[in-house]
């Protein structure tokens, strides 16, 4: 039962996210269909590929498939509905799908047995995946590379699930709000990770 909140979480955010962009680019309605199902399963996809799934599975969902194609096909015939964030590059639903899928993919990974570094890499590439991919499609600086706080969030449930100390429903859900909260914030108060230079 988590794990289909999780995911149905997770698509949606990522999928509205990708509209988002899209309509920024100005793409059509075809556009706006890929980058969304780009974006809302791309992470899983690579994913599978780290853990040994087979990515096959991903065809599994079809009722995700629905409920993403539903989700973007509203958000592109009432566009206002989703821009009231206020958030640029739908932000928003980025942190919301990097929150839910950075969870789901630390636990599927632990749920199969694998050690922490599985965990932590299984949360990364869930969480940011399908938002790299739409990114580099969309002709724009990922995101995970920007200067805000955005990929280092994901340690949070790859080690907390990982090393198994929350793995209750509620629990798992205060990660997902704790990843969100620190991800809108790293980007409202300009949140960075220190660098040097050669």
């Amino acid at each position: 039962m988590m794990w289909e909140i999780l995911n149905g979480i997770g698509t949606i955010a990522f999928a509205l996210s990708g509209v988002l962009v899209a309509m920024e680019e100005r793409y059509d309605l075809m556009g706006v269909y890929i980058l969304g199902f780009i974006t809302a399963f791309g992470g899983g996809a690579v994913r599978n590929l780290l853990i040994g799934v087979p990515v096959s599975e991903l065809w599994d969902q079809g009722t995700l498939f629905t409920v993403a194609f539903l989700v973007m096909t509203v958000a592109f015939i009432f566009p206002r509905i989703v821009r009231w964030t206020l958030l640029r590059r739908g932000v928003f639903f980025d942190a919301i799908g990097l929150g839910a899928f950075s969870v789901q993919g630390a636990l599927y990974a632990h749920s199969m047995g694998h050690p922490l570094s599985a965990c932590i890499a299984a949360a990364a590439l869930t969480g940011t995946g399908g938002g790299m991919i739409r990114d580099v499609l969309a002709g724009r600086k990922p995101l995970f590379l920007q200067k805000e706080i955005y990929i280092a969030w994901t340690l949070i449930p790859g080690l907390v699930v990982g090393l198994g100390w929350m793995t209750g429903v509620f629990e798992l859900l205060m990660i997902v709000a704790l990843v969100v909260s620190l991800r809108l914030c790293s980007v409202y108060y300009g949140w960075k990770l220190p660098n040097r230079t050669v």
